[in-house]
């Protein structure tokens, strides 16, 4: 193992690159500050925090992912992952920063929105008069939400840094037989404690909070799930961009097609796994007919302004992994899988941009360049952190018991 290159090293094209999309992202937010969220009218400042909402979530929730992956694998006593354990490790370490910059935009949308007695985006804040939201009010509240937020994110946190540390520990020295079952056992609670936590938020309560809640009459039982479905398949392809960016720079020398081929399953599951939860969902509101559902899906289907972007999603979420991924060696293709990976990361952004903005704006599409300058802004974020967070710790995790099973791994 000495010959391995086990120190990964920030090449300096991966700064620029980093700080050259922050600079981009950063100008964006100054110019839609100034002339959206400075603005007099409250639609605009509804478009410019919602745009800063649906970004800070969806980069959240699919860094996040990368600690679900890790904590089901470990469940699971998977053995294939560990040889580039430390890539979703280094992403998921990502969540604390994102985690407070999610925490201040969510709750300047709660509580700095409000004119004359309305919330811009979350109308629940002011139900009035309304018979529905005062029934919902026991869930949908301010205190609530504050709470359950901070536990959200808090527990995230701290539960993937624990299983971090875990595996940090075994880089100090080798385990004989004994400290390997007790650092197994130590992970698999650690793991447990987290995908029960996740559960409980990123497959339930949470989604319908932060981004359900918007359309405050509207509700569906899948929607947690589809957000879930989303984020982790988004998740896969950021660890696959990842791997084969690692791998083409001459690192991960144990991570063999045999492993790309894995992750690019996960790709290809899920992907199909989204579309029958898309269709689910739509398929039963569009069945049912029932006003109070059918409320959700009007600005995006049939004659809505969103109707382009809703049934693109699909297209690319759905179409092109079904055709692209079904072959075995489309998964361990270098190019197809890069640009698949980019291609999911992008469709399911997409979708988190008509999920919020259709609902924050339904009668016309406001996709522009502050979108995009936003996303280039959290996507030059996870470069930089990411890389410092990979350079910080060996790229092997020399000491796991199951490294000679992932080593000698065959799909």
């Amino acid at each position: 193992m000495a010959s391995i290159r086990e120190q990964f090293e920030v090449p300096g094209s991966m700064r620029t690159w980093s700080m050259g999309l922050i600079g981009v992202g950063i100008l964006a937010f100054i110019i839609g500050f100034i002339t959206k969220g400075l603005s007099s009218d409250p639609h605009e400042q509804a478009i410019f925090w919602g745009t800063l909402m649906y970004n800070s979530v969806f980069f959240l929730l699919i860094c996040n992912a990368s600690m679900f992956f890790i904590c089901v694998t470990t469940l699971a006593h998977g053995g294939w992952q560990v040889v580039f354990k430390r890539v979703p490790e280094a992403i998921s370490a990502v969540v604390p920063i994102f985690g407070l910059i999610t925490m201040f935009i969510l709750f300047y949308v709660l509580f700095g929105l409000n004119h004359d007695g309305h919330n811009a985006i979350y109308h629940w804040v002011n139900p009035g008069n309304d018979e529905i939201l005062i029934k919902k009010k026991g869930f949908l509240n301010p205190a609530f939400f504050v709470i359950w937020t901070l536990l959200s994110i808090g527990l995230w946190s701290y539960l993937g840094m624990r299983m971090r540390k875990l595996s940090y520990e075994s880089d100090r020295a080798e385990m004989n037989l004994e400290e390997g079952k007790s650092w197994v056992w130590k992970n698999t609670v650690s793991g447990s404690m987290f995908l029960v936590w996740f559960g409980l938020t990123v497959g339930s309560t949470t989604p319908w909070l932060w981004l359900m809640s918007i359309d405050s009459h509207w509700y569906s039982t899948m929607y947690s799930w589809y957000t879930f479905a989303s984020s982790f398949v988004s998740g896969m392809a950021l660890i696959a961009i990842w791997i084969i960016y690692l791998k083409n720079r001459g690192y991960l020398e144990y991570t063999t097609d045999e492993h790309l081929h894995d992750v690019g399953k996960f790709m290809f599951a899920f992907s199909i796994f989204w579309t029958y939860l898309w269709f689910s969902q739509y398929m039963l509101i569009w069945y049912s007919n029932q006003p109070e559902e059918t409320v959700y899906f009007q600005p995006r289907t049939n004659n809505g302004v969103w109707k382009g972007i809703f049934y693109m999603n699909l297209v690319i979420n759905f179409v092109c992994p079904l055709l692209i991924l079904m072959t075995k060696g489309s998964k361990r293709n270098y190019t197809i899988m890069t640009f698949m990976a980019v291609l999911i990361v992008f469709g399911h952004w997409m979708d988190f941009n008509q999920m919020v903005m259709a609902s924050v704006s339904r009668d016309h599409v406001t996709l522009s360049w502050f979108d995009f300058g936003i996303m280039a802004l959290f996507v030059g974020m996870i470069i930089l952190l990411v890389g410092k967070n990979l350079a910080k710790y060996p790229m092997l995790q020399k000491n796991h018991p199951f490294l000679k099973e992932s080593i000698i791994h065959h799909t």
